[in-house]
């Protein structure tokens, strides 16, 4: 058998993170939603699918995984797995046609004679749904805010993976606040004098080579990813950042895809930020209405109601925002865009390559200096930006032209 993780589309829905990524490599817990899949089926070969805009940019990211390669994978049964699904495991495919979650495919197990025959992600689906099916209890996820909400549980989860140890340093005068047996501790990681980890109410995983500075504290259930700096932060429950991030001030119940900072002082609630994003600081976000109603968000042209009380902010890679930026219930900013906060709250979508200033979208410096700027951010943790990335942002920014002067257009 052979495994093939697909994205469909429904990929927008979580715009602006999956501008440059596919929605499988979205995070929840201490792992991405590929990740979790893979891990079920350790062994089997693995193929990837992803929409045509990403293939090179993935191509290069996973050069040991076949991306968008039928053949690749004939020779075999295909196990066909939804990349939005949110697999417990064990996944037993025995017998098996396909598995659905409602309407949702959640899995299906393709025999290798009529997978040979298909020719693309459509073929394959159809084919799926022409096996016969079972229904199964299984989240698949609509939306980012799911998998904010998700993220606790599944940080509890993900402790399993880790267990119970300090390979690291923990020092003397730093505090277990509960269960002693809910701390992980990676290797080269280092927790400060005066660090608070509070575990009463779950696991706290500080993954290998994070540094944790004095007066920090931590709440479980969280996952600090690796190499990342967390400088005297009050870290809530249910957070996850992914590898070589910058936190300070206050973060709860939210998501870091990676590489991005926060390093001052401001609230960070009920959002996701995706890579080499830089808020400055007092950059603050709201995640609760006044009114205590549900929060609706702008997503693709249209208000969509979250069915969620609290929804904080959703921003984009690349995106900047200036010191003592505030940000609305429910906020949307674009990749690479400028946010100078100061006088104003930005409204509650930002198209991509924005500038926000004196209370006004602008269309922005340009795509140019905008590369520029993104490979200065980059260099600093000696990575570069890729021509496949480069190729990526350029084609987005062409094709979200239309919006954005749009959005001039109503400021002006």
């Amino acid at each position: 058998m052979k495994l093939l993780i697909y994205e469909d589309g429904k990929f927008d829905n979580f715009y602006p993170l999956t501008y440059l990524r596919a929605s499988w490599e979205l995070r929840c817990g201490a792992f991405s939603l590929r990740q979790r899949i893979e891990q079920l089926f350790p062994g089997v070969q693995v193929g990837l699918w992803a929409r045509d805009l990403l293939v090179p940019v993935l191509r290069r990211r996973y050069p040991d995984r076949p991306v968008n390669d039928l053949d690749a994978l004939k020779g075999d049964d295909v196990l066909l797995v939804n990349g939005r699904a949110l697999l417990t495991g064990p996944v037993d495919v025995r017998d098996i046609g396909a598995v659905k979650s409602g309407e949702e495919l959640v899995y299906a197990l393709l025999p290798k004679e009529k997978a040979a025959e298909c020719s693309g992600l459509e073929d394959l689906l159809a084919l799926a749904e022409s096996l016969p099916s079972e229904q199964k209890d299984v989240r698949v996820v609509q939306y980012l805010w799911d998998l904010v909400s998700e993220n606790p549980n599944f940080i509890e989860r993900d402790f399993d993976r880790f267990g119970p140890k300090v390979l690291g340093k923990l020092h003397p005068t730093a505090v277990v606040y509960g269960p002693e047996d809910r701390v992980y501790i990676g290797e080269g990681a280092e927790v400060h004098p005066y660090v608070v980890l509070d575990t009463r109410g779950g696991p706290v995983i500080v993954d290998r080579g994070v540094e944790v500075h004095p007066f920090t504290r931590i709440e479980g259930p969280s996952y600090i990813g690796p190499d990342c700096i967390l400088l005297g932060a009050k870290i809530r429950e249910g957070c996850s950042f992914g590898p070589v991030c910058r936190i300070g001030g206050e973060v709860e119940e939210s998501i870091v895809q990676g590489y991005s900072n926060k390093y001052h002082d401001g609230f960070l609630g009920h959002a996701y930020v995706g890579e080499w994003v830089n808020l400055g600081a007092l950059t603050t976000n709201s995640d609760l209405k006044n009114d205590y109603s549900t929060v609706q968000v702008y997503l693709k042209g249209q208000w969509v109601d979250t069915g969620e009380l609290k929804v904080g902010a959703f921003i984009g890679d690349h995106t900047k925002t200036s010191i003592g930026t505030l940000l609305n219930t429910g906020t949307i900013i674009g990749i690479m865009c400028n946010i100078v906060g100061a006088g104003a709250l930005p409204p509650k979508y930002v198209p991509p390559f924005s500038l926000f200033v004196n209370g006004k979208i602008m269309k922005g410096f340009g795509l140019k200096y905008l590369l520029e700027i993104a490979r200065t951010a980059m260099g600093r943790r000696k990575m570069e930006l890729s021509p496949e990335e480069e190729a990526l942002l350029k084609a987005i920014y062409d094709a979200t032209k239309g919006e954005r002067a749009e959005a001039v257009k109503k400021f002006r």
